[in-house]
């Protein structure tokens, strides 16, 4: 049986390096909770992966819930406005919320639901990302676990998508979006 690999492409991250960090985030989060109950909210659809793991990497009795937001519009770079597609199924109020997204690059989005969820008056309310990109940031936004810190680079894999193809690669590749397919 053939597994699907970043064949031609570079990888960044290998699935043993992945599994190691994310390993290492969810035992720095289990002791932060100091035996609470966890919330943890995933970012659609590129966090999906990177969530299912850190949850099993969290020693805590943990919730999930997913909300979905869009700020590309039609073009492939980001509008600057972020909505909602997508809400919480539950309140928040008084829980230990975690935001789980794949990229922390610009900020505009964890900043949009920061907002939107500090509104909802949650216990704490804490972001955990696989990638971050500071270079690329707009709003002055830090995640309080991070997987890994990367340049400027375009990363697919691991729940990471270019048009929605790639999100099932095991390892975060890099690519070019102008290099032929």
């Amino acid at each position: 049986m053939a597994t699907v690999t970043c064949q031609g492409l570079e990888i960044l991250y290998s699935r043993q390096q992945i599994a190691e960090r994310v390993a290492e985030m969810g035992a720095e989060i289990t002791r932060d909770l100091h035996g609470e109950k966890l919330v943890m909210v995933g970012v659609l659809k590129g966090a999906a992966f990177f969530l299912v793991d850190l949850s099993r990497a969290i020693q805590a009795d943990a919730t999930y819930d997913f909300v979905a937001t869009s700020s590309y519009g039609n073009g492939l770079r980001s509008s600057g406005a972020v909505k909602l597609i997508k809400d919480l199924d539950q309140p928040i109020e008084g829980k230990n919320v975690l935001i789980v997204e794949d990229i922390l690059d610009t900020g505009l989005t964890l900043a949009y639901l920061r907002k939107l969820f500090l509104q909802q008056r949650p216990k704490t309310l804490r972001i955990a990302t696989l990638l971050d990109k500071p270079s690329r940031r707009i709003e002055p936004i830090e995640a309080d676990y991070v997987g890994f810190s990367i340049p400027n680079l375009f990363v697919i894999g691991y729940g990471m998508d270019y048009g929605e193809r790639y999100r099932n690669l095991p390892d975060i590749c890099i690519l070019d979006p102008g290099q032929p397919e």
